[in-house]
């Protein structure tokens, strides 16, 4: 197994960042569009658990206004083989002062790279 294969980092960091622009942009189509159609898809968030692609694109339709704007830092991209990739990275919120993280699991399918596992947390306040 090749890990970091230039080729595939390179169609990894541009699902990312396609990703992160339609985050920005609360344009959910785009967002349905990244994550695997499965049952077995699932995306723990800050304040909920959501198991199956059904799940999550309820979440985001009914999420008002979308996710805040934010800053990225520290962001961490590994391919594994030519099918499989993790991107990690912290955020903070504009005007905000906690630090999040953001983890997911990218799997190639058939029609193009999808998320098939995320995990959204803020780190604690310090108290």
């Amino acid at each position: 197994m090749k890990i970091n294969d230039p080729q595939i980092l390179a169609e990894v960091t541009a699902a990312f960042q396609a990703y992160e622009v339609a985050l920005g942009d609360n344009d959910i189509a785009a967002l349905d569009a990244l994550f695997w159609r499965s049952d077995h898809t699932l995306r723990y968030g800050v304040g909920e658990n959501l198991y199956g692609f059904d799940a999550i694109a309820r979440f985001r339709r009914e999420r008002p206004g979308g996710s805040p704007p934010r800053t990225l830092a520290n962001t961490v991209i590994t391919s594994f083989g030519a099918d499989m990739a993790t991107a990690n990275t912290e955020f903070q919120r504009i005007g905000g002062g906690r630090i999040g993280r953001q983890s997911q699991t990218w799997a190639r399918m058939p029609e193009g790279w999808r998320i098939v596992a995320a995990h959204v947390s803020l780190m604690g306040d310090g108290a």
